[in-house]
Parts: C-alpha cells; sequence; structure tokens
C-alpha cells in the first residue's frame, strides 16, 4: 500500500458513518465571517493601500491620467531602463514619453531572453487595501504570469478607486477563478534559516505601484 491509497483510506473511514444526504461542502461550512474589518471611506481605504503596500517594501506613487506617462518615464530612467517589457494590451499612453526600447511581450521568448529586460510594465486586475496586496489576472494590459515575475523590476499601475477593494473576500468575488492569477505582495522576497531577508529570488527585486487617479 502506498502513500496515496493509505490516505485515501482513512478518509473513507472517517466518513464511513456520514448520511448519504448529508448537505455538500459548500452549504454545510457557515459563511458568516466578516467580509471586511470595520467601515472605511474610500479616501481611507485607498491610504490602507498605500500604508500596507510599502510596509511591504513596495514603493508606492500618485498620480493623475494626464501625468502618468511622465512618471513613468521618470522611473524607468532612474532605475536605468533600456528595454522594457510590455503587455500587448496596455494603454500605448502609458509609455508614451519613455525612449526605452518596448519589447513585446511573445510566448517564444525564453526566461533568458526575459531576464535580460530592465523592467515591465502592467496594470492590475484589483488591489486588497488590508492585505497591501496586488493581484494580476492575465488580462490584456498585464500580460502573461511569468513577466511579472523574470524582469527584476517591476511598475504596476493601479486604477483609483475603481481597482482597489478593501479585503481578500471583495476581491475574489472581482476575480475569475479559471484565470492565473497571481497574488503579489511587495517585491518578491525569501529569508533563509538565520533570518537574512533576501530579496529578487523568485520575482522583482524592485515594485513600484503607481495609484492613478
Amino acid at each position: 500500500m502506498n502513500s496515496r491509497e493509505r490516505i485515501l483510506g482513512r478518509v473513507r473511514r472517517a466518513l464511513a458513518d456520514v448520511p448519504a444526504d448529508d448537505p455538500p461542502y459548500e452549504r454545510a461550512v457557515p459563511r458568516d465571517y466578516l467580509r471586511e474589518h470595520g467601515e472605511r471611506t474610500t479616501e481611507e481605504t485607498v491610504e490602507l493601500l498605500a500604508e500596507n503596500l510599502a510596509d511591504y517594501r513596495a514603493v508606492v506613487h500618485r498620480t493623475g491620467h494626464e501625468e502618468l506617462p511622465t512618471l513613468i518615464m521618470r522611473l524607468l530612467d532612474a532605475h536605468g531602463t533600456r528595454e522594457v517589457l510590455v503587455p500587448d494590451g496596455l494603454p500605448p499612453t502609458w509609455l508614451s514619453a519613455t525612449k526605452a526600447r518596448r519589447v513585446e511581450d511573445r510566448a517564444t521568448d525564453t526566461p533568458d531572453r526575459l531576464d535580460r529586460v530592465d523592467s515591465v510594465v502592467t496594470g492590475c486586475a484589483v488591489a486588497v487595501a488590508e492585505t497591501g496586496t496586488i493581484v494580476l489576472d492575465g488580462s490584456a494590459d498585464q500580460g502573461r504570469r511569468r513577466i511579472s515575475l523574470i524582469p527584476d523590476h517591476h511598475i504596476c499601475v493601479v486604477r483609483v478607486p475603481e481597482q482597489i477593494v478593501g479585503s481578500v473576500p471583495q476581491a475574489l468575488e472581482r476575480l475569475d477563478p479559471t484565470r492565473p492569477l497571481t497574488w503579489i505582495s511587495g517585491p518578491s522576497a525569501t529569508s533563509d534559516i538565520e533570518l537574512d531577508r533576501v530579496e529578487g529570488v523568485h520575482g522583482p527585486r524592485a515594485l513600484e505601484v503607481i495609484l492613478v487617479g
């Protein structure tokens, strides 16, 4: 008997006395937990998102729609970006001010090629204030999952207030579970047994979030 058979055997024994007409899990488990912790205005929700993003060592910027291209140009220049990865559906105006060479999101590009790109600019699906989390779902302005994980510098644009929610349950209501969801809480970071923090192991070393609106 292998491990799989032993585990399934335990599950069957545990369920042996459960009536066949018992309600399914979706109805048996109560869903009365809080959907959001406390009441906040839109402005307070945006402030909480910015605070938690910064707590995760993301760099937060705020701007209006007209100033967005200039801000992105400044951030790319400050990073020394020569090539910037661009999802197919990224609004063209966002990169209209930069002189960095645009690299299209192509399925044929190898991880080594993407690793040579300096920066990537994406939109997002939703941002969660309580956890300081940005969620990408592979939509046209976000591209394939790998383009936000391989380049060392990620600039993510969040539209305020329409893309910001207070809590994870509220975010899940907006997301399609069949899409490739990437949940980002700050730059990539991990630590060894001595708790020495290392950034950039499994994602961008630098995350800059622009709250636009």
